[in-house]
């Protein structure tokens, strides 16, 4: 069938505009120049120069199109066969098998035995990559066909470099969306960024934030479990130059050993088992931003070698993946370890420890600032009745307040926290009752006589010491508020020893004063 060369080139050309996704394009080209051309299928195909790897990205037969990623990596041999035909844009295999440069995917897509025209695709002087049109088997191609086909290169260049876009901006999109979603997910996990105390009890360390802060020099944060150091590490991010890029944060001591490397650093698809799509490592999620490596004294020894190459290089390579990618992040460290202890030991990198003790901060555990404690209970309490969805904020009695403050948190302000969330769980008045804390500081407020001077008798003492604690209970034996409960002692065993020591109990009898 004869067609005239400029009505072939529109029609063909419309089709290959059709759409933006290059598999439909490419179908509705090929039924189109297939009622002249005698072939079954056509692809499209990337070349990337620098690593011998044609990609073959669309596909198109009679039935359907399709896009795929099939990778092939040419031999030296056919890289030279290709560069040396280079100049030649459109070649005619007679068996596309034999032909060096292509033997390779062509074997892949099962098409060694057919007659083939390859054109390269140029725009803008630039080598995109190439238009395959493989034969029917029926037919041999002709000098029209070829000549046909040869029309076909700019609008076939246009269509795959659109394509290509296309497919970067999607790509794009799905980051932008998987990064959206995992920084939600780490913002509801944060403590807050409230700093409680940055007055009184922390205010050196704020003065210390503020000077780093600035900076884009590595922060080691040193201190006890649960003393803030997520807290300062986000303050810092939020008075830095990075504050409007991420800020990631990366637990050493919750990650299993032989996951470290994919989560830190990534992964490509396929490199292991499971590896069914590309992921980005927390290290590359953190470009722009800020990476804050919690409980750094956990980590091992492997992976402290492939951390000290990021600090040093700001470059990272995915697992299983070969292409070297920048990044740029800071970092802020924290620990409950004795890292130089750890060095003596073998245990830690000295070279590493170094890298990230430029500008050592140490946070003072909740015993050095008791005079925190009231703002950060009431802070606490406004966290957690909004999160608990209270319909009233119940308040705290300077008592009680002054009973926490005799306490000593060796789990500082979790463990406070903790402490106080059990109270709004147990406690739904409008004044926290503390009394189910069961904890030292409640026999300190209880009256005791220890004077060496004033020594009373066994039995007195013990029988001043339970009418104490009936006080404190407003006369209640048992019950969670009760006084048995206080002295952790049985109910019955207390009436049993208070009628033994004369000691009043019952609904009607007031516990003495």
């Amino acid at each position: 069938m004869t067609i005239d060369p400029n009505v072939f080139f529109r029609e063909a050309t419309l089709r290959l505009c059709e759409s933006l996704e290059i598999e439909k394009a490419l179908h509705q080209c090929l039924l189109y120049v297939r009622q002249f051309i005698p072939t079954d299928q056509m692809g499209f195909h990337l070349y990337y120069n620098d690593m011998g790897i044609v990609e073959t990205v669309a596909l198109a037969t009679p039935e359907s199109g399709c896009t795929m990623s099939l990778n092939v990596t040419l031999s030296k041999q056919a890289r030279k066969h290709l560069e040396k035909h280079r100049s030649v844009r459109i070649r005619v295999f007679d068996r596309i098998g034999d032909d060096p440069g292509a033997s390779s995917f062509a074997q892949q897509l099962n098409i060694s035995d057919l007659s083939a025209v390859v054109m390269d695709l140029v725009l803008e002087k630039q080598m995109l990559g190439s238009l395959t049109v493989i034969n029917n088997g029926k037919e041999a191609f002709t000098s029209d066909h070829i000549h046909l086909l040869s029309l076909l290169n700019k609008p076939c260049a246009i269509a795959l470099t659109n394509s290509i876009r296309y497919r970067e901006l999607k790509e794009l999109k799905d980051l932008l969306t998987d990064d959206n979603q995992y920084f939600q997910e780490e913002l509801s996990r944060m403590v807050g960024d409230d700093v409680i105390g940055a007055e009184s009890g922390l205010k050196g360390v704020m003065k210390m934030v503020h000077q780093v802060s600035p900076t884009e020099s590595p922060v080691l944060l040193l201190g006890e479990t649960g003393t803030g150091k997520e807290v300062i590490a986000n303050t810092i991010h939020n008075l830095s130059l990075r504050k409007n890029g991420p800020f990631i944060r990366v637990n050493c001591g919750a990650i299993p050993a032989t996951l470290i490397d994919s989560e830190l650093f990534g992964y490509e698809k396929g490199s292991f088992t499971g590896a069914l799509s590309q992921k980005r490592g927390r290290i590359e999620r953190a470009h722009g931003g800020t990476l804050f490596l919690d409980e750094i004294g956990e980590l091992t020894p492997e992976a402290q070698v492939r951390l000290l190459r990021v600090i040093q290089e700001k470059e990272i390579e995915r697992v299983g993946g070969i292409q070297t990618i920048r990044v740029d992040i800071r970092i802020i460290a924290a620990t409950h370890r004795d890292l130089e202890k750890m060095m003596g030991q073998n245990l830690f990198r000295a070279d590493l420890f170094f890298r990230l003790s430029v500008f050592p901060i140490i946070i003072p555990p909740l015993r050095e600032r008791l005079k925190d404690i009231p703002d950060l209970v009431n802070h606490i309490i406004q966290k957690k009745s909004k999160d608990m969805k209270r319909l009233s904020v119940p308040s705290i009695s300077l008592d009680e307040i002054r009973r926490l403050m005799t306490y000593n948190w060796p789990g500082n302000i979790r463990e406070l926290e903790n402490a106080v969330e059990r109270f709004l769980i147990i406690d739904n008045g409008h004044l926290l009752d503390l009394e189910a804390l069961d904890k030292k500081p409640a026999k300190e407020i209880l009256p005791m006589e220890n004077s060496s001077t004033d020594i009373l008798p066994l039995n007195e003492a013990m029988a001043k010491h339970i009418q104490g604690a009936l006080k404190y209970c407003n006369g209640q034996v048992n019950g969670e508020k009760g006084a048995a409960k206080l002295l952790k002692i049985n109910p019955w065993t207390l009436r049993k020893r208070m009628k033994k020591l004369n000691v009043p109990f019952g609904r009607k009898t007031k516990p003495q004063e």
